[in-house]
């Protein structure tokens, strides 16, 4: 008896770029050397996104589980997507922090967050997340977005970006694209990818 293969999900790897990054230490290679992110679409019509961070991790400040998470999210290293509906104004903004918090915002349009849509703030991932991997060289963070925390439509706008802070207190910003005249997440010319939630190849 022979079975048909498992249905292949078609995948997006990209790699994130900083607007300006701190320079090196003399003698040492960059902390950061590269910033890859995988997504695909869930066959239940959500949205998976793999990071990877490569680099001298020691020299970054990584939350950790358990510490507490009394300022944004984006004050410190997380990982963050954008998703909006094709052709719409309104989208959502997500923030992933490697200490398993993560938050959400819905906006109606640029920066204009919905009035009866209050943000979400470091709160347990409790939807489902693979246990964020850290080693010396590498900091990865899978998660998987229900369909119900995702825009509304099949077809998605994708901005993918990261806040990465540095020992000393340093911030570098990393996105797919930055258009703006200083690091802004929320400008749409940022956001150069689709994602169709049912698309899933035989």
């Amino acid at each position: 008896m022979t079975t048909s293969p498992a249905p292949k999900i078609p995948t997006i790897t990209v790699g994130l770029r900083p607007f300006d990054a701190s320079p090196p230490v003399e003698g040492e290679p960059p902390a950061v050397s590269a910033l890859l992110v995988t997504f695909s679409a869930l066959p239940d019509g959500g949205a998976r996104f793999s990071f990877t961070l490569e680099g001298r991790i020691a020299a970054l400040r990584v939350p950790v589980a358990g510490a507490p998470a009394s300022e944004p999210l984006w004050q410190h290293t997380c990982f963050e997507a954008f998703l909006s509906a094709s052709g719409a104004d309104s989208y959502r903004e997500y923030n992933f922090s490697p200490a398993g918090l993560w938050a959400t915002s819905r906006f109606q349009r640029y920066r204009e967050a919905e009035a009866d849509a209050p943000t979400l703030t470091s709160a347990p991932i409790s939807f489902p997340i693979l246990e964020p991997n850290q080693r010396d060289e590498r900091l990865t963070l899978d998660v998987e977005l229900p369909s119900a925390l995702l825009p509304s439509g099949t077809l998605l706008r994708v901005g993918l970006a990261a806040v990465i802070e540095h020992a000393d207190g340093h911030l570098d910003y990393w996105a797919l694209r930055h258009p703006g005249a200083k690091p802004d997440f929320h400008l749409r010319e940022g956001w150069t990818l689709m994602l169709d939630t049912q698309l899933v190849a035989q």
